[in-house]
C-alpha cells in the first residue's frame, strides 16, 4: 500500500547533512572535523554581507579546537572586509585557539592591497591546515609525559 501526502510541506526540498547559510551573496558552510572546525565560505564577501559572515565564523569558533577559515571559493573580496579576518582573529585568540585561513586570490589581493598579507596564518589548502594542526597536536602530546610530576 502506497502513503499519499498532500502536505505542502512534504514538496519542500529536505537534505540532510550540513546545509549552507546564506549570507548575502555568500554562502557559509560549517564542518566540525576532529582536528578542527572548518568554515567554508564561497561567493562574493563586500560591505553589505561581511558582518553576517563574521558572525556565522564567531559562532563557529569553539574553545580549545582549531579553526579553519576557507575562503578558498570566494570570487569577490573587498578590501574593506579584511575586517572579517580581524574579528575571526580576536575570536580565536580569546578562545586560546590556533587557526588557519585559506585565500582565494581575491582574497590575497585585498590582504596585499592593505599591507596585511602576512598578518593571519595562512595555508594553501584545507588538507595542510589539518595537517599542520595534526602536527601541532602530536608535539603537544610528545611532550605530555615530560611535563607530568613524577611520584616518589
Amino acid at each position: 500500500m502506497a502513503m499519499v501526502t498532500s502536505d505542502s510541506a512534504s514538496t519542500a526540498a529536505f537534505r540532510y547533512g550540513n546545509p549552507a547559510v546564506a549570507c548575502g551573496d555568500a554562502e557559509v558552510r560549517a564542518q566540525c572535523r576532529q582536528l578542527a572546525t572548518v568554515l567554508t565560505v564561497t561567493g562574493v564577501i563586500d560591505e553589505s554581507d561581511v558582518d553576517l559572515v563574521a558572525a556565522q565564523a564567531r559562532r563557529c569558533v569553539l574553545p580549545e579546537k582549531p579553526f579553519i577559515l576557507d575562503l578558498s571559493g570566494v570570487t569577490s573580496f573587498a578590501v574593506s572586509c579584511v575586517e572579517l579576518l580581524d574579528k575571526v582573529n580576536d575570536s580565536c585568540i580569546a578562545a586560546g585557539n590556533e587557526w588557519s585561513l585559506i585565500a582565494s586570490q581575491p582574497v590575497s589581493t585585498a590582504l596585499l592591497a592593505c599591507g596585511a598579507e602576512s598578518a593571519f596564518p595562512t595555508a594553501t589548502s584545507v588538507s595542510e591546515a589539518l595537517h599542520h594542526f595534526s602536527d601541532s597536536m602530536y608535539e603537544r602530546r610528545r611532550l605530555l609525559p615530560f611535563l607530568t610530576k613524577k611520584s616518589a
